[in-house]
């Protein structure tokens, strides 16, 4: 691993991003709330505009699965985080589990940041589509290499190389065959390499691409 974007999830997980990335020229880090802690509010993230090694706003979004914050007031700490990642022109990183009308219904509303990430992308061919159709890139993780993840790998399959990026989303959800372990960054090839399977190209294809997409998407050097 060459670079890494680390992500915030809230004020405390925002700021040891930002520490880390400044201590370390190949880390950047991203600020947000996600949406199991959307009632703690906005007020106590730090501040983008003090950090330039700040390159999105998120994860945040709607998570309909657990609703562990009320659904109202996630739609509504997801719509202030889109206006943030527009004002501020950062990327935006999007968490979306069983709600994928009401996430699409939101970045209608908003209007989607130019740079938008499907983080951890969970649906199938539809959901895919429907991002893609509002410009969206879409993050494929472990998830992918799981037996019953048919609907994802069917998903990765349509992305275009020009929009598709892969992850790990560590500590979670780690892919095969490390399933069931602590995740990691190291293992991003193991996700590449099930991509490349899918979409039946090298993976060094694969490799370029998604090199290439992230620099895009968070403004990182080549």
């Amino acid at each position: 691993m060459k670079r890494f974007v680390t992500i915030g999830t809230g004020p405390d997980t925002s700021r040891t991003a930002i520490e880390a990335a400044e201590a370390n020229d190949d880390v950047w880090a991203t600020v947000g709330l996600h949406p199991h802690d959307a009632t703690t509010g906005l007020d106590d993230l730090p501040d983008p505009r003090d950090h330039d090694r700040v390159v999105a706003i998120g994860e945040c979004g709607l998570d309909f699965f657990y609703n562990h914050s009320p659904q109202d007031v996630q739609k509504d700490m997801f719509a202030r985080q889109i206006a943030w990642a527009k004002e501020l022109d950062l990327a935006l990183v999007i968490h979306s589990r069983g709600a994928w009308p009401e996430t699409l219904d939101v970045l209608d509303a908003e209007g989607i940041p130019e740079r938008t990430i499907i983080h951890c992308f969970t649906g199938g061919p539809d959901e895919v589509r429907k991002c893609l159709d509002r410009g969206a890139f879409i993050s494929i993780s472990g998830i992918v290499t799981f037996k019953k993840a048919d609907d994802v790998r069917a998903a990765a399959g349509i992305i275009p190389l020009d929009r598709l990026l892969v992850e790990t989303d560590a500590p979670f959800l780690a892919p095969v065959p490390h399933r069931g372990k602590p995740n990691e960054p190291a293992y991003v090839p193991f996700v590449g390499a099930a991509v490349s399977e899918v979409k039946a190209m090298a993976p060094a294809e694969i490799e370029a691409a998604t090199w290439a997409n992230t620099a895009t998407v968070f403004r990182l050097p080549e």
